[in-house]
C-alpha cells in the first residue's frame, strides 16, 4: 500500500541482461530515451488497484485521464477480477503487480493466493500479517517464493500483462533473503523490479543488488501530517526545484465513501480521506499546470524499461 516516509533514492533493478555490472544512472536513461539532457522525467504512480471497488473506480478513472502514469495490483484482495478486467481491456495500460505479504486493515482481511497456503505466511487468524515486520520476522523465504510465484501466475492466467513489479508495504525490503527472492522473480519474468533505497522503512540499501540496475534519482510520496487544505501544496513543495532526472511520485486514490471508510476505520492514514485528498490533487489542472510549469514530462514504467 505504501512506505510511511519520503523515501530518498530509489533503484530499479532491470531483469534484462546488460553487459558488465554497471549502473545506468538518471542522465543515461533520459539520454537513452531520447529526452534533452536537462529534462525531468516523472512516474505518478497509483498503489493498491484491486483493494476495493473505490480504489478501482478511482484508478481506473486516474488512468483513463492521464492523471496518473501507472499503478500496481494487488493480487489476494478481494476485488482483483475487477483491476484483472481492467488490466485485460486496456492493454496499452502501465500496470505492474503488487506483490502482497501484509492484509493491513483490521476488519477487511485477505489470505495467499498458493492453492496450499503456507504455515509461516499466516496469522492466527489464517489471513496475511497485518505488518511487514511480522511478515519479514515469520515468513520463511521458501514459501515466500511459492506464493509470490503463485500471485504472478494467477495474475498472467487473469490475462494481465504486467510491467513492472513492486512490494506492498515494503515487506520484501526487509530482509535480504526476501530481497533475494524478490529480484528474482523479476529476473525470471523479465520485468523491471521497484526497490527504494535508503528509506528508514527498509534496509535494501544493505543487502546485495544484482548487477544490472537503473538508478532512478528520487521517489517521492505524501506523509502524515497535512490538512486536506494543504495537501496540494504539500505536493508542490514535494516536487518543486528538482533537477534534472527520472522520479516516481506515488500516489494513493479511492473516494471517501462508506466502502472504504468501512475498511479503513480507526486508521486515518492511508484511509478514505487520505484517498480522494489524493485523488482531488492528481486530477486537478493546477496540479498538471504545475507540473508543466516545472518541466516535468510524463512517462510509464514501460517506456522506462526501454532504457535498457
Amino acid at each position: 500500500m505504501r512506505f510511511r516516509h519520503a523515501v530518498a533514492a530509489v533503484v530499479c533493478l532491470l531483469a534484462l541482461a546488460m553487459s558488465a555490472a554497471a549502473q545506468v544512472r538518471s542522465e543515461e536513461i533520459i539520454r537513452k530515451l531520447g529526452y534533452p539532457p536537462n529534462s525531468k522525467l516523472l512516474i505518478i504512480h497509483a498503489d493498491d488497484f484491486g483493494v476495493a471497488h473505490s480504489v478501482d473506480r478511482a484508478i481506473s478513472k486516474a488512468l483513463e485521464n492521464g492523471w496518473v502514469t501507472s499503478a500496481s495490483i494487488m493480487v489476494p484482495c478481494p476485488w482483483f477480477p475487477e483491476a484483472a478486467e481492467y488490466a485485460r481491456t486496456h492493454p496499452n495500460a502501465d500496470i505492474g503487480l503488487h506483490l502482497t505479504l501484509t492484509s493491513e486493515w483490521t476488519t477487511y482481511r485477505w489470505g495467499p493466493v498458493a492453492a496450499q497456503p503456507e504455515p509461516s505466511l499466516l496469522d492466527k487468524d489464517g489471513y496475511l500479517p497485518l505488518t511487514e515486520s511480522i511478515a519479514a520476522k515469520q515468513d520463511k523465504p521458501s514459501e515466500v517464493e511459492n506464493e509470490i510465484r503463485a500471485q504472478i501466475e494467477k495474475a498472467k492466467a487473469a490475462g494481465v500483462h504486467f510491467t513492472h513489479l513492486d512490494s506492498h508495504m515494503g515487506t520484501l525490503f526487509q530482509t535480504p533473503e526476501l530481497f533475494t527472492i524478490y529480484q528474482k522473480m523479476g529476473s525470471e519474468y523479465g520485468v523491471p523490479n521497484f526497490i527504494p533505497l535508503g528509506s528508514d522503512v527498509t534496509h535494501a540499501q544493505q543487502f546485495p543488488l544484482q548487477s544490472d540496475r537503473i538508478v532512478i534519482s528520487q521517489d517521492l510520496q505524501m506523509t502524515p501530517g497535512l490538512t486536506k487544505e494543504q495537501w496540494l501544496d504539500g505536493y508542490k513543495k514535494m516536487l518543486s526545484g528538482l533537477k534534472p532526472g527520472v522520479y516516481q511520485l506515488i500516489v494513493h486514490l479511492g473516494y471517501d465513501d462508506p466502502e472504504f471508510q468501512g475498511i479503513t476505520a480507526n486508521h486515518p492514514d492511508w484511509g478514505a480521506a487520505w484517498r480522494e485528498n489524493d485523488l482531488n490533487v492528481v486530477s486537478s489542472p493546477e496540479f498538471h499546470q504545475f507540473l508543466k510549469d516545472q518541466g516535468f514530462v510524463l512517462i510509464t514504467w514501460r517506456e522506462l524499461a526501454k532504457a535498457m
